[in-house]
């Protein structure tokens, strides 16, 4: 009696988590949406952070994980839905607000870039080990901040200096926290999936 292994399917190279899913129209209008409305859910994990316009809130980990998951394309196609439709008066940025004409809104629009820009290292397989992953994350809240701070200052008149005492500062120990997260998450999801690259 023979026993024949069991053929591996390999992936072409260039795949993120939600290629694993059958290719259709749908799917990337459901990852889509779904990415939007997760990054809205994680916005309302807020706190107030003292003598800052700007909370701590579960948006950025969620932008950069939607970006990572989705790839490039689908990543700043789900920000700018959700960044769309928060213009448009559905309350779904941190604190339950909307709108642009907020001190924070630069966060959002540095979001939409960084969730491009970790979807595109995630093709390249930035997400399949702890310090490629760790890598991209902190690459992505760099970008992030290099939007928002600058936004910050403009918005509410503060100095540069100012704009990083707070809108950076206050939040470089949870941005270590959210890293850390997806430095065991998304490796570990390729793992589970058995097509680690």
């Amino acid at each position: 009696m023979s026993t024949a292994a069991a053929p591996v399917r390999t992936l072409r190279a260039g795949t993120v988590l939600a290629d694993l899913i059958p290719s259709s129209r749908a799917r990337d209008v459901t990852l889509v949406v779904g990415g939007a409305a997760l990054t809205g859910l994680a916005a309302q994990i807020s706190v107030p952070v003292p003598g800052s316009p700007v909370p701590v809130s579960g948006q950025t980990f969620a932008a950069l994980l939607v970006g990572t998951a989705l790839g490039a394309r689908r990543g700043f196609l789900a920000l700018a839905l959700y960044a769309v439709a928060g213009m448009a008066g559905v309350p779904w940025f941190a604190q339950a607000t909307s709108g642009y004409a907020m001190p924070s809104f630069g966060y959002i629009l540095g979001m939409l870039l960084a969730s491009t820009v970790v979807g595109a290292l995630a093709r390249r397989g930035a997400d399949r080990s702890v310090l490629r992953t760790a890598g991209a994350m902190v690459l992505g809240s760099a970008i992030i901040y290099a939007v928002g701070v600058p936004y910050l200052a403009l918005a509410t008149g503060m100095t540069l200096g100012q704009a990083v005492a707070a809108g950076l500062t206050p939040f470089l120990i949870g941005d270590a926290l959210k890293a850390a997260l997806a430095m065991g998450a998304l490796p570990a999801a390729w793992k589970l999936v058995g097509r680690k690259g």
